[in-house]
């Protein structure tokens, strides 16, 4: 048995202010409680919200706090995520920090929710970093599990428990959960599926083991999630099988074809994929059979009532206020 006890914390986010002083109070009541764990897990975005104009840079102050929390109890540390500026990028990028206080490895989210979470720059490097005498971790965030490529290629690279932060507070949690536990069962793996709640998450976390059983499912309120995982157990259902059946990677690794639908340059005009159109927002007449606007007005019940110079002084005011505004409705 190789146990190690990982805690995901599921906590109110707040959109109005910063959440990094609860963050740390968190984190001492986990240490006072469950003395024996040994990392800790946020969910996506939860030290500010979705928020670009709080944009850190690269082991900026932010980040830096969580060091010191991190040295303070001797554990490793997921931070949920942050909007990480590079120049006139903006990422959402995790911090993994170890025992010591030291950052071993960022991920930048690799599939941002477009169109909804627009302005933000999509990571294109894997992320899997070890703890010493205990196996290898990986990192994915939100969306990225809807790519079941994102947690194959992890495993891949040898990591034997995927670590999740994420934001949903929209209508498909239902949906996540079972994605979550088909990512976990088909590469054999720990899956931590870490939400938050309140202004920025409904909750529901899942945690799910190797074989494909769910170990923790979260209600919808604020939820300390202690769990003590044995990463034997995936050594020993990837040698003989999940549940002593499917040898899944083995047979992924044997397979006799490469899939074509991977090649993506191919330029064919024929590709399906190309006649499903741009990524981008559904318009009101798109989504109704109501038509959407003509140019130059907005219609009402009798007719034009707004136009185009009136719309764009409200854009004007909008552009204002937008730098403290998210850039799009919260999600994985």
């Amino acid at each position: 048995m190789i146990p190690f006890s990982i805690a995901g914390i599921q906590m109110n986010i707040s959109m109005e202010h910063e959440n990094i002083t609860a963050m740390g109070h968190k984190l001492d009541v986990v240490m006072a409680r469950f003395p024996w764990v040994q990392m800790v897990v946020f969910s996506e975005l939860a030290p500010f919200g979705p928020v670009p104009f709080h944009a850190q840079q690269t082991g900026g102050a932010a980040e830096q706090l969580f060091c010191q929390m991190a040295a303070k109890h001797g554990l490793w540390l997921l931070p949920g995520s942050m909007f990480e500026r590079v120049g006139d990028d903006v990422y959402n990028t995790t911090s993994v920090i170890d025992p010591n206080g030291k950052v071993v490895t960022r991920y930048r989210k690799m599939f941002p929710f477009l169109p909804y979470e627009m302005g933000v720059k999509p990571g294109i490097e894997f992320s899997v970093f070890d703890v010493p005498n205990v196996g290898r971790f990986g990192v994915s965030i939100c969306y990225d599990m809807w790519f079941p490529e994102t947690t194959r290629t992890l495993v891949a690279m040898g990591a034997e428990c995927i670590l999740h932060p994420t934001m949903t507070d929209t209508i498909d949690r239902d949906v996540e959960l079972p994605i979550a536990r088909a990512n976990a069962t088909i590469n054999q793996c720990y899956f931590f599926d870490v939400n938050g709640v309140g202004d920025c998450g409904t909750g529901r976390s899942i945690i799910v083991g190797p074989s494909g059983y769910v170990i923790h499912e979260a209600g919808g309120g604020e939820e300390i999630m202690p769990v003590e995982i044995d990463l034997a157990r995936v050594r020993r259902e990837r040698e003989v099988g999940i549940r002593g059946l499917g040898q899944t990677l083995k047979s992924f690794r044997d397979r006799p074809i490469e899939f074509p639908v991977y090649q993506k340059h191919l330029g064919r005009e024929d590709d399906y994929l190309n006649s499903l159109g741009p990524l981008i927002k559904p318009t009101r007449g798109s989504r109704s059979d109501i038509a959407a606007p003509p140019a130059g007005a907005v219609a009402g019940a009798d007719g034009p009532i707004v136009r185009v110079a009136e719309l764009d002084a409200q854009a004007s005011i909008a552009a204002a206020l937008a730098e403290n505004v998210p850039p799009y409705h919260s999600h994985p």
